[in-house]
């Protein structure tokens, strides 16, 4: 029995300074890399972002998301949008999560298939780490960040917890719990809040 389908593996991972930040490599100029925020919220292109990066790693839990739901989402206070770019064209995404504790969550990071093992991951999560970290300064009235958490989990790519412990985040908490049934259309269900990775 393939153990994928048996149990899934939740692993937590933290920072709590913006120390504990351990920068990936900048891509080479020619390699047509920026990153910028999505300061409009517009449920379309989130929408877009989230099934071209999940759709071959099990995100589904915002399929059901109405238009409205997601643009009620994105307007929150303290949630943002950071998208990365290849030569124009979007190569994945970083969204972040405030509290009004000082707590920032890594909610969804991830790079389409064709931008992954391009060098393109390290460098995107630790630009939105390091936003994570200053989103204080971006938002009126939020308490400054004390700390950037996130979870990722066996449905995730292979080298989604390595990717993250390279950039200083440090494991909290394990939790292994039965596979999520599938959804009507044969795809497995994931936790709310799931990131992946790419190199």
């Amino acid at each position: 029995m393939d153990s994928r389908a048996a149990a899934v593996t939740t692993w937590s991972l933290e920072q709590t300074s913006p120390a504990d930040l351990a920068p990936a490599a900048v891509p080479d100029a020619d390699a047509g890399v920026r990153i910028v925020r999505a300061q409009v919220p517009c449920a379309a292109f989130s929408r877009f972002l989230y099934t071209a990066v999940g759709a071959d790693v099990s995100w589904v839990d915002r399929l059901p998301w109405s238009p409205e739901q997601w643009q009620r989402y994105l307007e929150q206070p303290g949630v943002e949008t950071w998208v990365a770019y290849r030569h124009g064209t979007p190569a994945g995404y970083i969204e972040l999560a405030a509290r009004d504790d000082g707590q920032v969550e890594i909610v969804y990071f991830g790079l389409l298939p064709a931008s992954r093992g391009l060098g393109i991951g390290g460098h995107l999560l630790s630009y939105g780490t390091a936003r994570a970290w200053d989103l204080a300064g971006r938002r009126p009235g939020q308490a400054p960040t004390e700390r950037v958490w996130l979870h990722t989990c066996s449905l995730d790519g292979p080298y989604a917890r390595a990717n993250y412990e390279r950039r200083g985040f440090r494991l909290f908490a394990t939790e292994v719990s039965p596979a999520p049934a599938a959804d009507p259309a044969g795809h497995p269900a994931v936790p709310a809040s799931t990131t992946t990775t790419a190199s």
